[in-house]
């Protein structure tokens, strides 16, 4: 353990301790959550370990409190993070589009059971994909990371809050059950300063400081309350000092800028991993403990002589629409597992536009696929 509490070596642990872990490397101070299955090892590592680095957990009375308490502890000047499932997720989505609108920089992990409603509670499933994207009204962009074993919970942990204090928006980490209670070596390794991001701030006098000033560009800097800066948020719709604007105007330029900063950096943001896809004419989309499986089925697939290759999605969303637009002319068709009956599939299907076919491999949860049937798939396509 380093002289900050922070551990760095080689453990045997899960995804879910793994992610705690990535959060404290990160910088992460602050948690609040509510216990739920199968993300309460987070929140139980969390309480263990935050007050070792002088953080602070808190176990609220809810999912709604703890998203609420989360932003404003980023407010307040500290990394902050909670953890939850699908139910949990449902109940926070009213506070994540507050925190989009805010511009709060903070992490939601939502390790996926099978739904809807109670569900199996303690079983795998992927059907949240969707709702990390749309589920807050309006219009706006998020930006989610997919695991897929407890290293990359770990790392994408790091990720997660660099990418939000980059860009000052809450950032998903959208794990599943079978990747958070998975146990493998997980190497953590001594985190250098430089390799932290911490949201920008303010370079202006109190007297001159606006909270939304996007006059430098799209990410405003952003001050500490109590820090002796003057200003006001809100959900609504607000101007450049943070206040209610009830107009058409200052409602298209937020929302642009909202979208944009975001949406213009994509190439930044957006990360996938490719295997054999040089050659391939059938191409695996998918993510998640779904990538795993889905690996060992390209590797059979060309051992029977079919040319298949593997695009694993690490980030979600944003959605890597350019890339598949790219392979869609050189490929017969794309084969998505998902546990789920069909989200990202379509996605795929939207930015294939007909170039190639899109071909879910649904599994309803409870269980992983059997690469047998992802290999079926895979051959069926190839003809």
């Amino acid at each position: 353990m380093s002289k900050d509490g922070a551990l760095n070596g080689e453990f045997f642990i899960n995804g879910d301790i793994a992610c705690a872990e990535g959060a404290i490397s990160a910088g992460c101070r602050f948690f609040a959550g509510y216990p739920i299955t199968p993300a309460t090892e987070v929140a139980e590592r969390m309480s263990e370990r935050l007050p070792q680095v002088g953080g602070v957990f808190i176990q609220m009375e809810d999912e709604m409190a703890s998203m609420n308490a989360v932003l404003g502890a980023s407010w307040a000047g500290v990394k902050a993070m909670t953890a939850t499932s699908g139910p949990g997720f449902s109940l926070m989505m009213e506070n994540l589009g507050l925190g989009v609108m805010l511009e709060t920089p903070c992490v939601v992990v939502n390790v996926q059971r099978a739904g809807p409603s109670t569900g199996l509670p303690t079983l795998v499933a992927q059907g949240d994909m969707m709702q990390a994207r749309w589920g807050a009204h309006g219009h706006y962009e998020i930006i989610a990371l997919v695991p897929d074993s407890p290293q990359e919970m770990f790392d994408l942990a790091i990720l997660a809050f660099n990418l939000s204090e980059q860009y000052r928006v809450p950032v998903l980490l959208m794990a599943d059950e079978a990747v958070g209670h998975m146990s493998e070596k997980v190497v953590i390794p001594q985190i250098n300063s430089k390799d932290l991001v911490d949201r920008p701030r303010p370079k202006v006098a109190p007297k001159e400081y606006l909270p939304y000033d996007s006059r430098e560009g799209l990410v405003p800097p952003m001050a500490i309350a109590g820090g002796g800066y003057r200003f006001h948020v809100t959900g609504l719709t607000h101007d450049d000092r943070g206040y209610p604007v009830m107009t058409a105007e200052a409602q298209d330029k937020l929302v642009r800028r909202l979208v944009d900063k975001i949406r213009l950096n994509t190439k930044d943001i957006i990360r996938y991993e490719e295997v054999n896809v040089e050659d391939a004419e059938v191409i695996v989309v998918s993510y998640g403990i779904s990538a795993r499986v889905a690996r060992y089925a390209v590797q059979e697939a060309r051992d029977e002589g079919i040319k298949a290759g593997l695009l694993r999605l690490i980030t979600v969303w944003p959605f890597a629409e350019d890339r598949i637009r790219k392979l869609a002319p050189k490929v017969k068709a794309f084969v998505v597992p998902e546990i789920n009956y069909g989200q990202i599939v379509r996605e795929v299907e939207r930015c294939a536009a007909g170039k190639a076919r899109a071909r879910l491999v649904p599994h309803m949860g409870g269980s992983v696929h059997l690469p047998e049937t992802i290999l079926k798939a895979i051959r069926e396509e190839a003809r």
